[in-house]
């Protein structure tokens, strides 16, 4: 799902004449690939567009629809003195606010050879068009290693980077409250911590302990400091982005329902054992999950190791989550067998509660589409 950079609402596809867009059933704004403008937009156009763009010195507020990053603000001749459009350099996603699409000026006539085709060369032709173009950006991309040097921390020690992460707005208030609370609380067992995670935590042969309490106290303990640190990590990245998405409140239940979804997994595979069972992962796999689908495109870095070597890597958030899911799965064989003490049953659990969350939402997201002018 692509984001509205005014609104931060889900945007609706759209398939017209001109191509697919993207539309805001909100503010009416619409956004499209640099590949769909060259077809019908005046090439001189895309091509000052374009150029101006990957400029140096260009205000840079919004974040891209797609992959979060922050566009740049291109003023150019051929449309209105005011228009400014915004443009992702990374993935070549332009943003249109209402009736500014409209100014720029449209292509006269078409290539007669293009003309003379059938419809499925037409589209084979333009799907090359948008890999090449996404092949360029690939090129561009800088694959040495972190953007910021505290980026080397949590990349050593094997955790995705958010690359080039886009401006939130409002503050996340939902996400660091609630990362307070779980630093809190487990920094404060840990100068105890048998004795709290015997109280307080989850035993999948007696859940409803302290009358259903431990299904909430757990969440907010840990089993150490690594693992504290790991999960404090990635609600603090990828939190912060689900929040905007979908609100504090929604945010908040999102994370109960992954928790309570990931501790039913775990108590039901874990054959009434009676090991207690602490950690907010269930419910940062739902966050993690939720933002994998909300935003594919977004781009992730981390570093894979080859016996002593480490080879940094690019790749998208959703290629990213697939990876994981798998590797959940081997873990699920890993606990069902004691070799692993990790509940990754826990996790899946907050997987099955992030999909149906970010499917459940994208079905109930506004339905209105503003019409599409074309000339």
């Amino acid at each position: 799902m692509f984001q509205c950079p005014n609104c931060h609402v889900f945007l609706r596809r759209a398939q017209t004449k001109a191509g697919v867009f993207w539309f805001c059933s909100s503010c009416s704004g619409r956004s499209a690939t640099i590949a769909l403008l060259r077809r019908h937009i005046e090439r001189e156009t895309v091509n000052a567009l374009w150029n101006h763009a990957r400029a140096t010195g260009l205000p840079r507020a919004r974040s891209c629809p797609s992959c979060g990053n922050r566009m740049a603000e291109v003023q150019i001749s051929t449309a209105s003195p005011n228009t400014r459009i915004d443009v992702c350099t990374r993935c070549q996603f332009v943003w249109f606010d209402p009736r500014e699409y409209e100014t720029l000026p449209k292509q006269q006539q078409h290539d007669s050879f293009l003309k003379s085709l059938p419809p499925e060369a037409r589209e084979r032709i333009a799907m090359l068009e948008v890999e090449a173009i996404q092949k360029a950006a690939d090129s561009n991309r800088d694959h040495s290693g972190p953007a910021e040097t505290w980026h080397y921390i949590p990349a050593l020690l094997g955790l995705p980077i958010e690359q080039e992460p886009g401006s939130l707005s409002p503050i996340p208030w939902a996400t660091w409250s609630l990362a307070a609370a779980i630093a809190v609380f487990s920094i404060t067992a840990l100068t105890d911590l048998e004795p709290v995670i015997q109280r307080f935590g989850l035993i999948p042969s007696d859940p409803l302990r302290l009358g259903g309490l431990t299904l909430a106290t757990s969440f907010f303990l840990h089993g150490g400091l690594f693992h504290l640190l790991s999960n404090l990590y990635f609600l603090l990245i990828f939190g912060d982005n689900v929040e905007q998405a979908l609100g504090r409140w929604k945010f908040l239940l999102l994370v109960a329902l992954a928790t309570l979804s990931g501790e039913v997994a775990h108590i039901v595979g874990s054959g009434g054992a009676d090991v207690p069972c602490v950690g907010a992962s269930g419910g940062i796999a739902g966050i993690l999950t939720f933002y994998a689908f909300a935003f594919p495109h977004a781009r992730m870095g981390l570093f894979l190791r080859w016996g002593v070597l480490l080879k940094w890597v690019s790749a998208s958030a959703h290629t990213l989550f697939f990876v994981w899911f798998l590797m959940q799965g081997f873990g699920v064989w890993l606990q069902l067998t004691g070799l692993s003490n990790v509940s990754y049953l826990a996790h899946l659990g907050g997987v099955a509660a992030g999909i149906i969350f970010w499917a459940a939402q994208d079905r109930c997201s506004p339905m209105r589409m503003p019409p599409l002018r074309h000339d």
